[in-house]
């Protein structure tokens, strides 16, 4: 059974729209118009082993905020469609990753009930090229909300905030790709005494 999905997300805003396999190779095709972004929405694709594309459109001559924020959004509506009823899969998924003199992890549990822990004060206030990494934070509070899906992010130390961003990003893709990983010795089982996950 297929598990991808075509979300299109349009305001007056924003106009959106992303392709998504869960059990692709990787592949990405990026074009938000905020050249950071894409950098770090590839990481997520090769890294979570997902074939993604994305196109986005936004106010950007007022602010980056709407553009981040709702590629968030249509990224979390995305991957819960492509989950469905999640029957089947791994649920949780962990990952540290280092990128030089940085260490971030992120760890993930698709529960159905979004909460957001974002721990990187070490990136307040700073900069990537015309990028304020502070969107960071609004772009998994965004995924979170409509994945519906419990995400711790740490940024446990470094310097270069492009390099603490980036793992993050990175243990991002690996984190998901070990949450939605099929379990063939639960294949149609949600993973939940409850009996679902919405």
């Amino acid at each position: 059974m297929s598990r991808s999905a075509v979300v299109a997300r349009k305001t007056a805003e924003t106009d959106i729209r992303i392709r998504l396999d869960l059990d692709g190779r990787g592949e990405h095709a990026i074009a938000t118009g905020i050249a950071f972004l894409d950098h770090m929405l590839a990481q997520v694709a090769r890294h979570g082993r997902v074939d993604l594309a994305v196109e986005a459109s936004g106010d950007l001559q007022v602010d980056l905020h709407h553009t981040v924020e709702d590629v968030g959004i249509a990224l979390g509506d995305a991957v819960s469609q492509a989950l469905g009823d999640k029957a089947g899969i791994a649920r949780y998924g962990a990952a540290r990753v280092p990128m030089d003199e940085s260490l971030a992890s992120v760890v993930v549990d698709l529960s159905g009930r979004p909460y957001l822990v974002f721990q990187a004060p070490q990136i307040a206030g700073e900069r990537i090229g015309d990028f304020d990494a502070g969107l960071v934070r609004e772009f998994f509070l965004g995924l979170t909300n409509h994945l519906r899906a419990n995400v711790h992010v740490q940024v446990e130390y470094g310097q270069n905030p492009h390099h603490m961003v980036e793992a993050a990003f990175k243990a991002l893709g690996r984190a998901l790709d070990q949450a939605t990983r099929q379990d063939p010795r639960v294949a149609g089982v949600v993973p939940s005494t409850k009996g679902s996950l919405t």
